[in-house]
């Protein structure tokens, strides 16, 4: 019944399956930087940042993500000469470029999520720390920040639910992730259903403990009040 897996041993199916976890992981983490700026552009007293967060996130929420990965690849690398420091090496810059990409895609919906759990912070906590002399960063960083994201533990992990599947996009651009395998396979074997039921099992694996871990983590560290 599994006899196709024979043709794609275990170091090949574990290795698509580790790409897809490198690119979580670096667009995870990017993602949360870039978002977390962002959230702080867009409730800044700056007019300037408040429009450009903004822009950026009605934009880039509304280009769907393979234009994104696609632009990265074809714009980026081929119009603009951007290589992300993998001139020769084309697989590392494709993953690169797939990492960029995503992070850019993914840091809008990190910002909302960020900027929903900043409104639940009381005012008067952000007008008390202004009296006493501390400056919007200091504001943001100390006060405001370390409550938001107790606040939206939750949120943030359907963001990295949904990274951790928008990871398949990268195949676009040929990176060898899961998806990219699993359509290699599914061109070369007849059995279709098996070949993807093992691919989403392979998914659930990845994303079950990541909903079950932080929805645990948000109700241990909700704020309460």
């Amino acid at each position: 019944m599994f006899d196709f897996i024979s043709d794609y041993d275990d170091p090949t199916l574990l290795g698509a399956f580790w790409v897809t976890v490198q690119l979580t992981v670096l667009s995870g983490i990017g993602s949360l930087v870039w978002g977390t700026l962002l959230a702080a552009m867009r409730v800044s007293p700056v007019p300037l940042m408040r429009w450009f967060g903004t822009a950026y996130v009605n934009i880039v929420r509304n280009i769907p993500l393979t234009v994104i990965i696609v632009f990265t690849s074809l714009g980026l690398a081929d119009i603009f000469g951007v290589t992300m420091g993998a001139r020769d090496d084309f697989e590392l810059q494709g993953f690169r470029l797939a990492v960029l990409g995503l992070i850019a895609y993914t840091a809008a919906f990190v910002c909302e999520a960020l900027r929903s759990g900043i409104n639940t912070v009381p005012v008067g906590q952000a007008e008390a720390a202004r009296a006493i002399g501390l400056n919007f960063t200091q504001v943001l960083t100390l006060i405001v920040l370390p409550q938001a994201f107790r606040a939206v533990i939750g949120p943030l992990a359907n963001v990295l639910i949904a990274l951790t599947k928008n990871t398949t996009v990268a195949a676009a651009i040929g990176v060898a992730e899961a998806a990219l395998l699993m359509k290699e396979m599914i061109e070369n074997e007849a059995q279709t259903l098996l070949i993807g039921a093992v691919f989403a099992l392979g998914f659930v694996v990845l994303t079950l403990p990541t909903g079950l871990i932080l929805g645990w983590l948000s109700k241990r560290l909700a704020v309460k009040r």
